[in-house]
């Protein structure tokens, strides 16, 4: 059974047809990449299966359940969780607290301040624990988010751009990061451009283009294929 699935999704902005009749598929414990141009629907995709947009047709299947019409607490309840391409953290408070605020209610007392330390040391963040999370590194946010996202311990984890903005060291220890979580069992939906990231993690990789499904692969039946390149590879350089 596919952990997550869109049948026939349908999106419209205006006169604006922004997810195309979408048909998608992944498995438990896959590591899959949304790929495309800009403006081709990787963010509407995202949304509508968070639930921050509703669609216009088709349904979303999570786990077997229909969550077409679901709210996004309620898909969150469910185990889907989420890390936005813009750090969402507490910038005034400590990293250590910020851990604290996703743990909290879940954990209580030892076994609080014990997830926290294993997170801290997880995310490379160990020795930032005492820093005001508004005094870290660009790259460190984005860790730090992803702390949080995974502090809820997801079936699935939603990654809007994970990389945007980091080095080539951060960028690669993301990736491990990622490959850590999934050996864990986590399933792992990532929309990103990073095209080493994407070769370092997808097993499989969706192309969309104008809000349709474009191609499906692995990562080097995608890279292989000259209809991508035309598309997207020669817009961002070769993977």
């Amino acid at each position: 059974m596919a952990i997550l699935q869109t049948r026939g999704l349908d999106k419209w902005f205006g006169g604006l047809h922004v997810t195309d009749n979408v048909d998608f598929s992944m498995q438990p414990g896959e590591v899959h990449c949304l790929i495309g141009p800009n403006g081709a629907g990787k963010s509407t995709f995202f949304r509508l299966v968070l639930g921050e947009h509703l669609p216009n047709g088709g349904a979303i299947l999570y786990d077997g359940a229909d969550i077409t019409r679901a709210k996004s607490y309620q898909r969150i309840r469910r185990g889907i969780s989420v890390k936005f391409q813009v750090p969402g953290i507490f910038k005034a408070l400590k990293v250590r607290q910020n851990l604290q605020i996703a743990l909290q209610d879940h954990l209580s007392g030892h076994s609080l301040n014990e997830e926290i330390d294993r997170l801290l040391e997880f995310l490379k963040l160990k020795d930032a624990a005492g820093q005001l999370a508004g005094s870290l590194s660009h790259g460190q946010k984005q860790w730090l988010e992803i702390g949080m996202a995974i502090a809820l311990k997801p079936k699935l984890l939603l990654l809007d751009e994970p990389t945007a903005g980091m080095t080539p060291d951060e960028t690669h220890a993301t990736g491990e990061m990622v490959q850590a979580l999934n050996a864990d069992g986590v399933s792992v939906l990532a929309v990103e451009h990073d095209m080493a990231f994407v070769r370092q993690i997808a097993q499989r990789v969706t192309v969309l283009h104008f809000g349709r499904v474009f191609a499906q692969g692995t990562i080097d039946e995608i890279v292989a294929d000259e209809r991508v390149a035309a598309i997207y590879l020669g817009e961002t350089g070769h993977a």
